[in-house]
């Protein structure tokens, strides 16, 4: 990377995880006594301190100096003067030190108009400070600064390696990431698709320029992913990395290695900081940790408990015996499930199907918090276990991934048929209505919970029986029609989205229903006690 030129006009560019001391914390250190007479009034960091008597130090310098003179062999016209200081800086030096006696009395005038007018820092040495003490600073502070980053570095990974052994690992280590560095990170697939993101979302407009910077270097990095430019000729693999820096927001993209070229990730990030070497070694870290969680083989693993038990049923083993191996630790032992199921209703961007994608997969086990998925094309299913303080699904994320939810009320093993019922029902008023979830309504908390079960029963089979003979398309067809128009209030055009019908198809099936039962479906006495059976009438 070629460094930009400064407002000295140095080119000088410091080198990644060198250490180096704020010209700050000289200047604030007592004992030394240094003041700042000349130059620009900003911080640098300074990574050595040196010493020279010479007319022109220039071939000894390496760049990133604080540079302490007596004057000895400084100038002693203005034009001189001038140019020894443009030298120094065109070599590099980041601030110069003039100490007070024996060659000067005072700093002279044409030294502190020549610093000014190169944008230099000259910092006054008083009388009786050895050019040695300076050094020992400034060495005893990168020492501590150096200490303290080791320190950042190992906390920091201590809290990754953690993060990546829960179970909901990805959103774990973007959270430890955010924190870790006071920047927004985000998880991207190959289109800019925002999978994961943890941290204070920066203005839309740097989110868009981070996805855009996102979209470009995955492009080069992958030319055959769904954004890439296929390459003309083999070339060099680009930088893996690409950083955008301005209105004081530092933008960040690293793509991951290992990845499949038809599905890409990126990790990206915002920051109102520039990155340091404690960053640049933490994000190092991170993308390590992440190319293993997105790795297609990784990405749902499941614990031996959770093999043992898919060993179990395909043997035979009936679900209500396996089902207590999935639970978590801390779950009762009559633990109950939550059934999710789940529309895709706004297709993926990416080429990879999303049952085939791990990514996606990995990211919306991540916002269930549960491993337990299975997707079919655009078809979810899944199970949360029911314990207590559980984690609640991340509907945010799962919105934002494209799906449409249904939420069964917690049921037991032997019960989780039914709830799959109510999770598709759910799912329809969901996707009927536009709304990102709908929860089935817990038993205990209406009416439904002080009524006899068998007597209920028995009144709902009754209630329906004279449509149990009806021709195509059929009962359960009817019935099934009936109660999603029911759900949706009698609106025809959400009961037609919500079944993928015609809303003329809806019409005649309802009026149909309402022939055969012989009642008035306008009625809304009708209409209650209609829904009400149906919550009862035997699946």
């Amino acid at each position: 990377m070629t460094a930009a030129k400064g407002p000295g006009g140095s080119r000088y560019a410091p080198a990644a995880g060198t250490p180096a001391v704020a010209l700050s914390v000289l200047l604030a250190d007592p004992a030394l006594g240094l003041a700042r007479i000349a130059g620009p009034d900003e911080d640098r960091l300074i990574e050595q301190v040196g010493t020279t008597e010479l007319a022109d130090p220039t071939p000894y310098l390496i760049g990133g100096e604080l540079l302490l003179t007596a004057g000895s062999l400084l100038p002693r016209t203005a034009e001189g003067i001038d140019g020894y200081v443009r030298r120094v800086v065109d070599a590099g030096t980041l601030a110069l030190g003039l100490g007070i006696e024996p060659v000067y009395e005072e700093v002279p005038p044409d030294l502190i108009a020549a610093c000014d007018r190169h944008h230099l820092p000259l910092l006054r040495v008083p009388k009786g400070i050895p050019f040695v003490a300076v050094t020992r600073a400034a060495h005893s502070a990168m020492s501590e600064a150096r200490n303290r980053d080791l320190r950042r570095i190992s906390d920091a990974q201590s809290a990754l390696a953690s993060a990546a052994a829960r179970p909901d690992a990805l959103e774990a280590v973007l959270h430890q990431l955010a924190t870790r560095l006071g920047v927004w990170a985000a998880l991207l697939d190959g289109n800019g698709t925002e999978l994961l993101t943890a941290g204070t979302r920066p203005a839309a407009e740097f989110a868009q320029q981070l996805r855009e910077l996102a979209v470009r270097t995955t492009a080069r990095q992958f030319p055959d992913s769904p954004g890439g430019i296929p390459e003309e000729a083999p070339m060099p693999r680009p930088p893996t990395a690409s950083a955008q820096h301005q209105a004081g927001i530092h933008l960040t993209v690293h793509t991951l290695p290992g990845r499949d070229p038809g599905a890409p990730l990126s990790l990206c990030m915002a920051a109102d900081t520039q990155p340091t070497p404690v960053h640049r070694a933490v994000t190092s870290t991170v993308i390590v940790l992440l190319s293993l969680l997105t790795n297609p083989r990784l990405a749902l693993a499941g614990d031996t408990r959770s093999a043992g038990a898919v060993v179990r049923l395909l043997l035979g083993d009936a679900p209500a015996e396996v089902a207590p191996m999935l639970l978590t630790a801390d779950a009762p032992e009559d633990g109950a499930w939550t059934v999710v199921r789940g529309k895709l209703t706004r297709p993926a961007r990416s080429t990879a199907r999303p049952d085939r994608d791990p990514v996606h997969l990995a990211a919306l086990g991540t916002a269930l918090a549960t491993p337990f998925l299975n997707v079919d094309g655009q078809d979810l299913r899944a199970l949360l276990p029911h314990s207590p303080g559980a984690r609640p699904a991340d509907l945010v994320t799962t919105s934002r991934l494209g799906w449409k939810l249904g939420f069964s009320a917690p049921a037991g093993t032997a019960g989780l048929p039914a709830a799959d019922t109510q999770a598709e029902r759910a799912l329809g008023r969901a996707v009927a209505t536009g709304v990102t979830a709908v929860h089935h309504h817990v038993e205990g908390s209406s009416v439904h919970g002080i009524v006899n079960r068998d007597d209920a029963e028995a009144l709902a089979r009754a209630r329906f029986a004279p449509l149990d003979e009806a021709p195509a398309p059929g009962p359960a067809v009817l019935l099934s029609t009936l109660r999603t128009w029911l759900s949706l209030y009698g609106s025809w055009d959400r009961t037609a989205a919500a079944l993928e019908l015609h809303r003329n198809t809806v019409r005649r099936r309802i009026s149909r229903i309402a022939e055969l039962l012989g009642t008035d479906l306008d009625d809304p006495d009708v209409r209650m006690e209609l829904w009400f059976a149906l919550h009862w009438l035997p699946s």
